[in-house]
């Protein structure tokens, strides 16, 4: 499908990496700061009651998770096709799915990682969450109408 109107699935990848990119920026400094305060001098225990270098490490081992979860999701989202889907063929990863609902049309990237972040021209959902979600039915109980790109 080469709708005009469309957004590039190109530069939607692209946006999407790009934010990727600056969460993960954002989440090795936090963890980088938490695992100072962890080693730092002031966090040894000043009794056997005190638990702030533990809680700080807890904290830490915490964010190196989330990190390496994020970088393992933005290798997905490098790794996803950007190519149009044929006639027929069911939505999947790297598919854009426009939803129309009374006067309103909304852009669904659906993509392997960063659902719910929200692009210059469509929202991002992964394989993490249904895509039912963010197809809601009208107030009269018909469903929406969805085509992909």
């Amino acid at each position: 499908m080469s709708d005009p109107d469309l957004p590039s699935k190109q530069a939607l990848k692209e946006e999407l990496t790009r934010a990727l990119e600056a969460q993960l920026a954002t989440l090795e400094a936090a963890y980088e700061a938490s695992r100072e305060a962890a080693t730092h001098e002031e966090a040894k225990p000043e009794n056997d009651k005190d638990t702030r270098a533990l809680e700080q490490s807890y904290v830490a081992r915490g964010q190196a998770l989330r990190i390496e979860e994020v970088r393992a999701g933005l290798a997905d989202v490098r790794a996803t096709p950007a190519a149009p889907f044929p006639e027929g063929r069911p939505a999947a990863l790297g598919a854009l799915v426009i939803v129309e609902e009374k006067e309103r049309r909304r852009s669904l990237f659906l993509c392997p990682y960063g659902g719910g972040v929200e692009l210059s021209t469509a929202q991002c959902r992964s394989s993490r969450q249904s895509l039912r979600s963010a197809v809601r039915c009208s107030e009269n109980g018909r469903a929406t109408t969805a085509k992909r790109a």
